[in-house]
């Protein structure tokens, strides 16, 4: 299978990375992958919503998963743990990806993201993402996260952002087909 790089958004300072063209029936899986993802605001959350066709106000229902692993530079505290406070049961906020993301200069979060056939209007969407973070606390944490958009209306738009303040990314779409 051949990724196609679709679209590349580069942020600096924004409030969100918007992605509203490219998504369609082309390709029945889309990948974001996400290069230093860097907060203004100290210990923000980074964050995924949908559109269905037609929409626009990102507020899709999902049903998520939150999973984590930690480990602090200090060696005194690490853990593999399910986290329900990112958890969503058929919720409308946007998905926390990535959480408690360090703003310093050296802090950041990357990942992938992966959603399946969006453009289908038989099934739900489904979604996993992995990411790994600096965190505000001086930890490195991975987070598992995965689930469903549940609707049978065509996916088209995606937007990602800060759970506050604004961000630098560079976040580039691939088509997998």
């Amino acid at each position: 299978m051949a990724m196609t790089l679709i679209t590349t958004n580069t942020s600096s300072d924004a409030a969100t990375s918007d992605f509203t063209t490219g998504i369609d029936n082309t390709y029945k899986l889309y990948i974001f992958k996400f290069y230093d993802v860097n907060p203004a605001t100290d210990e923000a959350d980074f964050t995924f919503q949908c559109n269905a066709t037609d929409s626009t106000s990102y507020d899709e229902t999902m049903t998520t998963t939150f999973f984590r692993a930690y480990h602090n530079e200090a060696d005194d505290s690490a853990a593999l743990n399910y986290d329900t406070s990112p958890d969503q049961a058929q919720g409308t906020a946007f998905q926390a990806l990535a959480v408690s993301v360090g703003n310093g200069a050296d802090e950041s979060c990357a990942g992938e993201l992966y959603l399946f056939n969006p453009s289908n209007t038989t099934y739900v969407k489904h979604f996993y993402s992995t990411f790994n973070a600096h965190q505000s606390g001086d930890y490195t944490m991975e987070t598992f996260v995965a689930g469903y958009i549940n609707t049978t209306t065509a996916i088209d738009d995606i937007q990602f952002k800060m759970s506050t303040g604004n961000m630098d990314a560079v976040i580039k779409m691939y088509g997998v087909g």
